[in-house]
């Protein structure tokens, strides 16, 4: 819509590439199509800003602001938090799931959910949350895999709220999902992502994550040494996030005063 009636464009999250146009799907290729519309690229990271200089985007349009969402976590996480879950964990420690792509359906999710049963079966102060997601193919194989078992609890959708509050109670965070990628290392929760690409390479360099794919068994191998093993959780834990410092609303807007010549160019974020 800007682009036919010929406005500036701004895309916020741009740069984020895994250079496979079916992985994530349809995110890959929705950010290259933008990013050929677009008339200003705020990028989280450096890296991102990479990607899109690798594209021959012109360094004038390109700000490296943090994510957004990292802006988010200072308004929704809640000290005073309250749910029924959460109250009644006691010294057990959380591991907080999402998965949902769509490249991941059928066999791959299944070995998913395999490995998370016995993770959890292996470890009796470990409990699972997992929101699952509407689709029913997802429910369907969720249900009965991960059902009926005391300390996995399958609930509804979570909103950005409760998610974020979820989240800074996590001791682990299984995910396929792209932003809980960025979150969880804001609150010094360890990623383990179910994927075998990520748009987000940062957060691997820098030890807030580590990609694990969809095998059953590196996934227990995985989660495992991370839940016996203090200080290699830990290690984890207190990697700096490398997504934002929670101040990229306001880059991005002293961006579009910038583009309007009405302040100076802001400095870009350096994790």
């Amino acid at each position: 819509a800007a682009f036919y009636q010929q406005k500036t464009l701004g895309h916020v999250e741009a740069g984020l590439r895994t250079w496979n146009k079916y992985s994530p799907f349809p995110e890959e290729m929705n950010r290259q199509l933008t990013g050929v519309l677009a008339d200003m690229h705020f990028s989280p990271t450096i890296q991102a800003k990479e990607n899109l200089l690798a594209e021959g985007k012109d360094p004038a349009t390109i700000f490296v602001t943090g994510n957004t969402a990292i802006d988010a976590l200072k308004t929704t996480v809640q000290k005073d938090y309250h749910h029924p879950i959460l109250e009644n964990l006691g010294e057990n420690r959380l591991i907080l799931m999402t998965a949902h792509r769509r490249e991941n359906l059928g066999e791959p999710m299944q070995g998913m959910f395999e490995a998370v049963r016995e993770i959890v079966e292996s470890r009796p102060d470990v409990e699972l949350v997992y929101p699952m997601h509407l689709n029913p193919a997802v429910r369907e194989k969720a249900t009965k895999i991960l059902g009926n078992h005391e300390r996995i609890h399958l609930i509804e959708p979570l909103d950005a709220i409760d998610f974020h509050n979820f989240l800074r109670k996590a001791y682990l965070v299984f995910t396929d999902s792209g932003g809980v990628q960025e979150e969880a290392p804001g609150m010094g929760v360890p990623v383990l992502v179910l994927r075998d690409t990520t748009e987000r390479p940062e957060g691997i360099e820098a030890g807030t994550l580590k990609l694990v794919g969809t095998k059953k068994k590196t996934l227990i191998e995985v989660a495992l040494n991370l839940l016996d093993n203090k200080e290699q959780h830990d290690k984890m834990a207190k990697a700096a996030n490398p997504y934002g410092d929670g101040f990229a609303a306001s880059r991005i807007l002293a961006a579009i005063k910038n583009r309007f010549n009405e302040t100076a160019r802001p400095d870009d974020f350096i994790s």
